[in-house]
């Protein structure tokens, strides 16, 4: 390992297992059936595949409510609208799709609930694009519903913070917290097939310290597959727009901590290379000649007077991350984000395991106390109790 490397990765590894609040026990687990991989029975491309099936025979009959607009044309809003609509057919096509979909997604959760890693799992945070919407939501609590019909006691909750945000909102929780105390807000990057969206994301570390009032002052968005770049002019431009962000944002008067966190697809070595799951972005990304970490260190050596940090993880981890503010009532949880796959992750909670020791300490010490108490109270004739006279 170089050098320039290990600058990259002094704060900690990337990919970790343990992170602040939470241990991962898994994420991008691919499962398989006879059909192929599960997560693509539960992807953003699983529900126009289904949508498209029941608009078929009324298309035969020349009876379909959208007319001659192909399915992928049909954007969330749309949908929406039609759900909630005067036309009752189209309604009631969006309403079947929902209920298929609800049906495969409730598949691949009890799928993922019977692995050894998902054992246990209390509560499952769903995020991707596909939650951003009402059908999203529905397809959600109705799948949650078939789960728990079957005696599945698993909550399936839609992601809180705007699954846009949440990739950058997780970021926060790859850093030690000792980095919030002199600095209020961090760089984030949530790097997809499609886009690449940078933020400066706000931590409010003061007013909430376990980061639930987090949120993100300014993003900016690249809609990279659109161009077709190479890997280095992907790495340029993203370098360009972390720059912009951080003149921004010292101009605002914000007190950026000298940390990256970065969201990226794949299985996230802890040298910071990509074993594999990177296909769809521009060029080879898992080759072992490429390291993006130290990449943007090389580009962005200092943030204010300190060397740059950087701490890279899964998409779908750093989605999850977010939730983790949320989730404190729960010890074991997880996250699937619906897109263009599925991504997936599962969280064993470090603070309530933590805070359970503590409260045995605690009470074996208030025991302790209460039997010394009591010894004191044997050799103190004065506070011993009375003896009752003979009748």
């Amino acid at each position: 390992m170089s050098d320039e490397t290990l600058t990259a990765t002094s704060i900690g590894n990337h990919g970790a297992a343990r992170l602040p609040s939470v241990e991962v026990d898994s994420y991008n687990i691919e499962l398989k059936d006879d059909e192929g991989f599960l997560g693509d029975r539960a992807s953003k491309g699983a529900f126009q595949v289904i949508l498209d099936g029941w608009r078929k025979p009324l298309r035969k009959s020349g009876q379909d409510p959208f007319g001659k607009k192909s399915t992928g044309e049909i954007g969330k809003v749309e949908l929406d609208a039609i759900f909630t609509g005067a036309d009752v057919e189209a309604a009631a096509v969006v309403h079947s799709a929902i209920e298929d979909f609800a049906n495969e997604l409730a598949y691949v959760t009890r799928r993922f609930l019977k692995t050894k890693a998902w054992a246990g799992t209390e509560c499952i945070v769903v995020g991707g694009g596909f939650r951003q919407s009402r059908i999203g939501e529905l397809a959600i609590a109705r799948a949650e519903i078939l789960l728990k019909s079957e005696g599945l006691e698993v909550d399936l909750v839609p992601i809180r913070f705007d699954p846009d945000h949440a990739g950058l909102i997780g970021c926060l929780h790859l850093a030690p917290s000792w980095i919030f105390e002199a600095h209020d807000s961090i760089l984030a990057v949530d790097i997809g097939g499609s886009n690449i969206r940078c933020g400066v994301v706000e931590t409010r570390w003061k007013k909430s310290p376990d980061l639930s009032k987090a949120s993100v002052w300014k993003s900016d968005l690249w809609r990279h597959a659109e161009e077709e770049p190479t890997r280095e002019g992907a790495v340029k431009r993203l370098t360009k727009m972390l720059k912009q962000l951080i003149v921004e944002a010292e101009r605002e008067g914000f007190k950026l901590a000298p940390f990256i966190g970065i969201s990226c697809p794949g299985v996230i070595n802890a040298d910071g290379s990509i074993e594999k799951g990177a296909q769809n972005l521009p060029g080879n990304w898992e080759s072992s000649r490429f390291h993006l970490p130290t990449s943007l260190v090389e580009g962005i050596p200092s943030i204010g007077n300190h060397d740059t940090a950087v701490l890279m993880h899964n998409d779908g981890v750093a989605q999850g991350l977010s939730e983790v503010p949320f989730m404190q009532q729960f010890a074991r949880w997880g996250v699937l984000t619906i897109g263009t796959g599925l991504g997936n992750a599962r969280f064993t909670n470090r603070k309530p395991k933590e805070k359970a020791n503590r409260d045995k300490d605690r009470e074996k010490d208030k025991e302790k106390g209460r039997e010394k108490d009591k010894e004191k109270d044997k050799a103190d004739p004065e506070k011993a109790p009375a003896k009752k006279a003979k009748a």
